[in-house]
C-alpha cells in the first residue's frame, strides 16, 4: 500500500512540476483565428544526421522509393488526437492505399516506429515541434504513433497560449507543439496591421527553453502570394519595409533565429533539428492533388526549394550543431497524400467544396506521409 502511494505521489509531483514549467509563460497571445482556419473550415557542408547507430550512418534517407506495405498504417484515423481536417478516410475519401506506403531508401531501411522504444528513449525528456499548421500535422502524427501504448489514465494534453503538450505520465515525457510559423514575431500594430519583426523572437523563443529535442520548420508562410500575404508591413529595428523580397526577409528571420539558438542553447543539453520544406501540389488553383491515387515514381531533376538553399547558408554560419531533416523530395513524390476535398466530411460540404474549388494540397492526410517524417526523426534520434 505504501509503495503504491509513493508511486502515485511521484507522478502527481511530476505532473505538477510539468504544469508549472509549461504554464510559466502564460501571458502569450492566443492563436490568431486566421492562423487556425485550416483546422476548422548539393551541399555537403551541412549533412543530415542519419543516426548514431553505425548501421544507419551511411544511409541517405533522401533517395529511395515508396513501396506498398500491407502492415501499414501504424494507427488509424480513430486516433483521438487527430484534427478533423486530416482524417481523410473519415471524411469520405474512398481509397486507402495512401496509408500503406512506406519510404524505402536505396541500400538501407528506416526502422519501423516502435512506440515503447521511442518513449523509453525520451523518458524524462521534452520534445517540441515548432512552426506552422504542417508542423501541427507532424505533431498529431507523432502523438498518434505513441499514444496507443499509454493507458488512458496515464496520458493527457494540456494547452498554454501558442503551445500544446501530450504528456505520457509513466515516462515523465512530453511531445509538444509550438505555433510560430515565422519563428520570429508577427505582431498587430496600428489599424490592426500585421507587422513582421525580423529581429524580434523572444516572445516565441521563451517557450523553447528547457526542451531536450527541438524540431523547427518555417517556410510556407514566407511564400504566400501577394493576394494571401501573411503580413502588411515588415520591420527590422526602426526600418520599415512595405515591399521586401520574401527570400531576403526569410534569410533575415532565420539569422535572428540562428543567433538566438547560438546564444541560448547548450548542445550538451539540447538537440536541434530543422525539417526541410514540405512540398505543396497546389498548382492549378489547388487541383494538382485532386483524385491522385498513386505516388510519382521519381524526378529526373528534383527541385531544390530556394528556402532550403537559404537555410543551409544560415546553418553554415552557426556554432550550434543543427541537423537538417530533409523530407522535401520524398514528400514531393506523394501528390496522392493530401486531403484535397476530404478536409471536410463528405455530403453537402463536399458538394460545396467542389463548387468553391476548395482543395487542400498543402497539408497531409493522417495516417500518411508525416508518419514517415517521424520514423526518420526517430532514426536520427
Amino acid at each position: 500500500m505504501g509503495a503504491k502511494f509513493d508511486t502515485t505521489k511521484h507522478f502527481f509531483l511530476f505532473f505538477l512540476s510539468f504544469i508549472s514549467i509549461f504554464l510559466f509563460h502564460s501571458e502569450c497571445s492566443k492563436y490568431e483565428q486566421e492562423e487556425l482556419q485550416w483546422l476548422d473550415s548539393k551541399d555537403d557542408e551541412v549533412n543530415m544526421v542519419q543516426s548514431r547507430h553505425s548501421s544507419l550512418r551511411s544511409c541517405d534517407f533522401t533517395k529511395g522509393k515508396w513501396v506498398y506495405d500491407q502492415t501499414y498504417p501504424l494507427y488509424d484515423s480513430t486516433c483521438p488526437y487527430l484534427s478533423s481536417a486530416v482524417t481523410c478516410r473519415k471524411n469520405g475519401r474512398p481509397d486507402s492505399d495512401y496509408e500503406k506506403l512506406k519510404w524505402e531508401p536505396h541500400g538501407c531501411s528506416i526502422p519501423r516506429f516502435d512506440a515503447l522504444d521511442f518513449l523509453g528513449k525520451m523518458r524524462r525528456k521534452r520534445i517540441m515541434l515548432v512552426g506552422d499548421s504542417i508542423v501541427r500535422n507532424q505533431w498529431e502524427s507523432l502523438v498518434c504513433l505513441v499514444q496507443s501504448v499509454v493507458p488512458s489514465a496515464r496520458k493527457t494534453v494540456i494547452y498554454n497560449g501558442p503551445t500544446m503538450a501530450f504528456l505520457a505520465l509513466d515516462f515523465e515525457m512530453s511531445i509538444e507543439f509550438c505555433w510560430a510559423p515565422f519563428l520570429v514575431e508577427l505582431r498587430k500594430g496600428q489599424e490592426k496591421k500585421r507587422i513582421l519583426h525580423l529581429d524580434l523572437i523572444e516572445e516565441n523563443a521563451k517557450y523553447w527553453r528547457g526542451v531536450d529535442v527541438l524540431v523547427f520548420d518555417s517556410a510556407h508562410w514566407w511564400t504566400h502570394s501577394a493576394k494571401r500575404s501573411s503580413w502588411d508591413l515588415v520591420m527590422e529595428g526602426k526600418n520599415v519595409y512595405n515591399n521586401i523580397n520574401p527570400t531576403i526577409a526569410y534569410e533575415k528571420g532565420l539569422i535572428t533565429w540562428a543567433k538566438w539558438i547560438d546564444l541560448n542553447l547548450d548542445p550538451r543539453r539540447t538537440r536541434v533539428f530543422f525539417r526541410s520544406m514540405s512540398p505543396r501540389h497546389n498548382r492549378e488553383n489547388g487541383w494538382k492533388c485532386y483524385k491522385q491515387r498513386e505516388p510519382l515514381e521519381n524526378f529526373s531533376r528534383p527541385h531544390v526549394p530556394e528556402q532550403l538553399v537559404v537555410l543551409k547558408k544560415v546553418l553554415r554560419r552557426m556554432e550550434f550543431p543543427v541537423y537538417i531533416q530533409d523530407i522535401t523530395t520524398l514528400s514531393a513524390l506523394r501528390r496522392d497524400g493530401h486531403p484535397s476535398i476530404y478536409a471536410r466530411a463528405s455530403g453537402e460540404k463536399k458538394n460545396q467544396q467542389l463548387k468553391d474549388g476548395n482543395s487542400d494540397c498543402s497539408h497531409w492526410c493522417l495516417p500518411g506521409v508525416p508518419d514517415t517524417w517521424n520514423e526518420i526523426l526517430n532514426a536520427m534520434l
